[in-house]
């Protein structure tokens, strides 16, 4: 990879400050946060060197809202009180749509989840993500 590429993907949010960041929905930061979210995942599992034809049902044992409900869960103890702000409010944003492969409180759990890191990775706390990222590939079930 390029050295100037990491620099070069961030500028994408200079227009963004903290003011703003705050003022998006908890949908919004769920929306970024699901993509942010699934690329680590799916960076981790590449790295991993698993087969190509497991990979996709590898990623979903870790992208699937019951899964992302568990690490909430399991992280809550490490969670700064903003981060835990941030995950009750994504939890409580009212959907138009329920889900069909997942239970209600699951899916609200795991829409706290991505607000949470949706928000991480929009304020560029890098070193955060990544801490509750590590945290995240070593808990014992998902």
């Amino acid at each position: 990879m390029e050295k100037g590429y990491v620099n070069t993907f961030r500028n994408i949010n200079r227009n963004l400050n903290v003011n703003d960041i705050n003022t998006l929905s908890p949908l919004q930061l769920a929306y970024i946060g699901d993509a942010v979210y699934e690329l680590c995942v799916r960076t981790y599992l590449l790295n991993k060197g698993i087969p190509v034809n497991t990979l996709h049902k590898e990623t979903t044992q870790y992208v699937k809202a019951k899964s992302q409900s568990n690490i909430v869960h399991a992280l809550a103890n490490i969670l700064t009180d903003e981060e835990k702000s941030l995950v009750r409010r994504g939890r409580n944003a009212k959907t138009n749509s329920i889900p069909k492969n997942a239970e209600l409180m699951d899916y609200k759990y795991a829409t706290g989840f991505e607000s949470l890191i949706g928000y991480l990775y929009l304020a560029g706390r890098d070193n955060r993500m990544v801490e509750l990222f590590d945290k995240i590939i070593h808990l014992p079930t998902i």
